[in-house]
């Protein structure tokens, strides 16, 4: 019983996934896609969703800082509902302002944190911290 955490971009999708009992989460990799073409990474998920037998998703949801609901974050809210249609698992969003740039301070932090290493990591790191933050607000999974 694992879930998935996604940070979902225009470009990339990061990837985390808890542990079987739903206590920490770590970062999987980035998918690359292209909303413009229609190009989202389901063949990729489904090879990991098989892989880790995921039971349900956690998406970041990018409200504004006025916690409106703007164009990005529509867009995850359809990505959200390709997954539904796509793998008929539960979907579940977790406010994800500033996860990002709180990504983005943590990496800085480190000592081989270059700016093109961070590039390369941002977005798995920001899909562990969605997913830590929606963990830590749930409890493990053995008591959902």
């Amino acid at each position: 019983m694992r879930l998935m955490g996604l940070d979902v971009g225009s470009r990339t999708v990061g990837v985390a996934i808890s542990d079987p009992l739903g206590w920490t989460a770590q970062g999987l990799e980035i998918i690359r896609i292209n909303e413009d073409k229609q190009q989202f990474g389901i063949a990729r998920l489904k090879e990991l969703v098989k892989q880790y037998e995921v039971t349900a998703f956690v998406l970041g949801l990018p409200k504004n800082m006025n916690n409106s609901i703007g164009p990005r974050a529509e867009k995850s809210q359809a990505y959200g509902d390709l997954l539904k249609e796509t793998f008929g698992l539960p979907v579940d969003f977790i406010d994800e302002r500033l996860t990002t740039v709180e990504a983005s301070r943590m990496l800085i932090e480190e000592a081989d944190a270059s700016r093109k290493r961070q590039k390369q990591v941002i977005d798995k790191v920001a899909a562990q911290m969605i997913l830590q933050n929606y963990l830590d607000a749930k409890g493990p999974l053995t008591k959902q």
